[in-house]
C-alpha cells in the first residue's frame, strides 16, 4: 500500500467514505423497521433498541474492528484472507474459519445489494401519488438497477468512482440533519446512550433477546470495513469513522424520537411506510429517495468490488478454482471477474424475486455474516498470539467477543425458518467449493513423487546431445511444484525421458512460491547446469496476478543482458543468423484414474474437484501463459498400486 493512501488528508477521508461505509452507512434504512416490526411502540422498546444499536456500533464496530482488527494489516492489506495469510503457518485448522468467513462474506454480498436498494426504492410509497404502488413494480425497478449495476462492472469504476465519496458525504450529512430535526420530539431519547436500557430490553422485554437479530443489522458492514483497509489506510478509516458514527447515531436517535412522539402505544406498519422516510419532510422526499438510492448503489458497488478482491485472494491461496480476471482500468486494485459477477447477479436477482420486500429480506439478513465475524475473532486471537500479546488480554478478547457474537448468532437463528436458510445454503455452497478445492490439493500432494534432480542430470544432458532423437524444442519449459530446488516431480522426468523423449537445448523448470505478503514480486535463478538446465523461482504475493508468460520473458531478457544464457537457436542455419530459439511450455494435468482405491469421502472430493476443474480456467490460462506455446500432457493420479489380478493365460 502506498504511503500516499495511508496519509491522512481531506481527499483520502472523502475517498474512504465512498469505498468503506456503504453497507453500514445504509443500515438506517431498515434497522429500526426490523426492530419495531409487528410490535407496539413503547419507551422500553425504542430506548432499549437504540441502546443496543449504539453499544453494538461501539463494541463491535468501533472497538473490535476500527481499533483492534485494523492493527492486523498484512503489508497494508486487510480482510479475512489477508489475516489468514498472517497466521496460517501457526495451526493447520485455521484454514477452516478462513473458508467459513470468506464464504459467509461472499453470501452477504448477495443479499446486501437487494435489501439496500429495495429499502431505498420503497420510499416511493411515502409520496401521496405513489402510495398504492404495487410491490411488483418496486421489484422490477430493483431488478433494473441490478442489471445496469452488474453490466457496468466490466467497464470499471475509474470515472464515476470519484463521485462516490462526495455522494456518501452528502448521504451521511443528510441523515444527521434529518435525525437532529426530530431530537426535540422526545428529549428522553438521549437516555438510550446508557447501556442500562439495552440490558433491560434483552432481559425483561418479551422475547427481547431475539431482537438482537434485528439489532445486528446495524453492524453488518464492519467486516467489509476491514477488507477495504488496503484501499484507504488505517488512519483514514479511523478518522472518517468518527464522522460516520456520529451521523448514524444522530439519525437513529431522531428516528426513535419520531416514533415515540407519533406512534407510542400503537403498531407502526412497516409494510406501508418506513421509519427512515417518515422523518423526512414531505417536500424533501424526492431528493431524499434519489440520494438514498445513489447511496445504496454505491454500497452495492463496494460489496461487488470487495467480492472480486476476496475471490482473487482465495485463488492465490489455492482456496478457489482459477477464474478469468480482467483489469478494466489502470486504477490500483481494480479487477473484474466475469464468473463471479454473473454469480452475484444471479444471486441478487434470485433473492429479490424470492423475498420481494425489504421487510422479508431483513428476516434472512445477518445470519451468514455472524459466522464471518466469529471466524475473524478466532483468526485475530491467533494473530495476537503470534505477536506475543499477554495471554490475559487474549482471553479477555475471546471471552468478550465470542460471547457477543455467539449471542448474535443464536438470536439470528430465529431467522432460519423465515429466510435465513437461503443465505446459509448459499454460504454453505460457497464453503463447499473452497473446501473441495483445498482438500483435493492435499489429497493430490500425498501422491506426488519427488526425485533428486542430480540423479537425472546426466541422462537429460545425454538426451540433449543425442542427434538421433528429433528435437522437440530449443527451449523446453516445465511448471514444477517442487519447493526444494534440488528436487523435481517424477512425472516431469517421466515426461522428458520416457513418455516421448523430449530433446531440447535448454531445459527450464519454473516454480511459483505464493507468499503471505500481498505484493512481493521477485525471482531467483539457479543455473543447475549453465546453458543446459536452469531453474527459475518466482516469489509472488497472494495479491499478485501470476502472469508467468510476461514474467518469464522478463527473466530471460535479464539473463541475456547479463550474458548468463544464450537463447540463440541451435539449428545451424538459424544460429548463423542469430535467430532466437523457440520456447515450448509443458503443462502437466492430472486426471482421476479408474484404477484407484480411494476412501469413499476422498473419492467424492476428487470427483467434485475434477468437475470444478472442468468449469474453471485451464492451467495455461491460470498461469497467464500463451496457449500457442503450450503443450498439455495428461497424467493419471494413481493413488494406489494395481491390485493383484487373478488372470491366467489360457494354453
Amino acid at each position: 500500500m502506498s504511503k500516499q493512501i495511508n496519509k491522512v488528508s481531506l481527499a483520502n477521508l472523502v475517498i474512504a467514505l465512498g469505498i468503506i461505509y456503504g453497507d453500514i452507512g445504509t443500515s438506517p434504512l431498515y434497522v429500526l423497521n426490523a426492530i419495531v416490526s409487528g410490535r407496539v411502540i413503547s419507551e422500553k422498546l425504542i430506548l432499549g433498541g437504540l441502546s443496543c444499536i449504539i453499544w453494538t456500533l461501539t463494541l463491535q464496530t468501533t472497538i473490535k474492528y476500527v481499533w483492534l482488527t485494523l492493527k492486523a494489516d498484512n503489508k497494508g492489506e486487510g480482510g479475512i484472507f489477508s489475516l489468514y495469510a498472517l497466521v496460517r503457518r501457526q495451526k493447520r485448522w485455521l484454514v477452516l474459519p478462513a473458508m467459513i468467513g470468506g464464504a459467509a462474506l461472499l453470501a452477504d454480498g448477495m443479499i446486501t445489494p437487494p435489501i439496500s436498494v429495495t429499502s431505498a426504492i420503497e420510499g416511493l410509497r411515502q409520496m401521496p401519488a405513489l402510495r398504492e404502488i404495487e410491490q411488483s413494480t418496486i421489484v422490477y425497478l430493483v431488478l433494473g438497477i441490478m442489471l445496469i449495476l452488474f453490466f457496468l462492472q466490466q467497464f470499471g469504476t475509474d470515472s464515476i468512482g470519484k463521485l462516490f465519496g462526495p455522494i456518501m458525504f452528502i448521504w451521511f450529512a443528510m441523515m444527521a440533519v434529518l435525525g437532529c430535526g426530530h431530537l426535540l420530539d422526545d428529549l428522553h431519547i438521549f437516555r438510550a446512550l446508557s447501556p442500562y436500557y439495552a440490558i433491560e430490553l434483552l432481559t425483561t422485554y418479551p422475547k427481547g433477546f431475539w431482537l438482537l437479530g434485528a439489532v445486528f443489522l446495524c453492524t453488518t458492514g464492519a467486516e467489509a470495513l476491514y477488507s477495504d483497509l488496503g484501499h484507504c489506510g488505517r488512519a483514514n478509516i479511523r478518522y472518517s469513522w468518527i464522522y460516520v458514527k456520529t451521523c448514524l447515531i444522530l439519525c437513529y436517535l431522531g428516528q426513535g424520537a419520531w416514533l415515540l412522539s407519533k406512534y407510542e402505544g400503537r403498531i407502526f406498519d412497516v409494510t406501508k411506510g418506513s421509519v427512515f422516510y417518515g422523518i423526512m419532510p414531505p417536500w424533501f422526499l424526492i431528493p431524499g429517495i434519489i440520494i438514498a438510492t445513489a447511496a445504496t448503489i454505491i454500497a452495492s458497488q463496494a460489496l461487488i468490488s470487495g467480492s472480486f478482491t476476496l475471490i482473487s485472494e482465495s485463488m492465490r491461496l489455492n482456496l478457489w478454482p482459477k477464474m478469468r480476471i480482467n483489469y478494466p482500468t489502470e486504477e490500483q486494485g481494480q479487477r473484474y471477474l466475469p464468473g463471479i459477477n454473473f454469480l452475484l447477479f444471479i444471486g441478487c436477482c434470485g433473492i429479490t424475486l424470492y423475498f420481494r420486500s425489504s421487510s422479508h429480506m431483513e428476516a434472512a439478513y445477518g445470519l451468514a455474516i455472524t459466522l464471518c465475524m466469529l471466524a475473524t475473532s478466532i483468526l485475530f486471537a491467533n494473530f495476537l498470539i503470534s505477536r506475543r500479546a499477554k495471554s490475559g488480554w487474549i482471553y479477555l478478547y475471546l471471552s468478550v467477543y465470542l460471547t457477543i457474537e455467539l449471542s448474535f448468532l443464536f438470536a439470528n437463528l430465529d431467522k432460519f425458518p423465515h429466510g435465513g436458510f437461503v443465505t446459509l445454503i448459499v454460504g454453505g455452497g460457497l464453503f463447499s467449493v473452497m473446501y473441495v478445492w483445498f482438500r483435493s490439493r492435499k489429497i493430490k500432494n500425498r501422491y506426488v513423487e519427488f526425485v533428486r534432480m542430480e540423479h537425472y542430470i546426466p541422462q537429460i544432458q545425454e538426451l540433449s546431445n543425442d542427434r538421433t532423437v528429433a528435437k522437440f524444442a530449443t527451449h523446453l519449459v516445465y511448471m514444477t511444484s517442487a519447493n526444494n530446488p534440488k528436487e523435481i516431480e517424477h512425472k516431469i522426468i517421466y515426461s522428458i525421458l520416457n513418455k516421448k523423449p523430449k530433446r531440447a537445448d535448454i531445459y527450464w523448470f519454473v516454480h511459483i512460491d505464493t507468499l503471505d505478503d500481498p505484493y512481493t514480486c521477485e525471482y531467483s535463478v539457479d543455473h543447475i547446469i549453465p546453458n543446459d538446465i536452469i531453474r527459475v523461482e518466482f516469489r509472488l504475493g497472494f495479491r499478485i496476478e501470476p502472469k508467468i508468460n510476461l514474467m518469464f520473458r522478463k527473466v530471460v531478457e535479464d539473463l541475456v543482458n547479463n550474458k548468463e544464457v544464450n537463447i540463440t537457436s541451435r539449428y545451424e542455419s538459424l544460429e548463423r543468423n542469430n535467430v532466437v530459439g523457440d520456447f515450448q511450455i509443458i503443462v502437466l494435468e492430472k486426471y482421476l484414474s479408474q484404477d484407484n482405491e480411494l476412501p469413499f469421502f476422498e473419492r467424492v472430493v476428487m470427483k467434485l474437484y475434477f468437475w470444478l476443474k472442468e468449469l474453471s480456467l485451464s492451467e495455461e490460462r491460470g498461469f497467464g501463459l500463451d496457449p500457442s506455446n503450450v503443450t498439455i500432457e495428461k497424467f493419471p493420479l494413481i493413488v494406489s498400486p494395481l491390485p493383484d489380478l487373478n488372470l491366467k493365460r489360457r494354453v
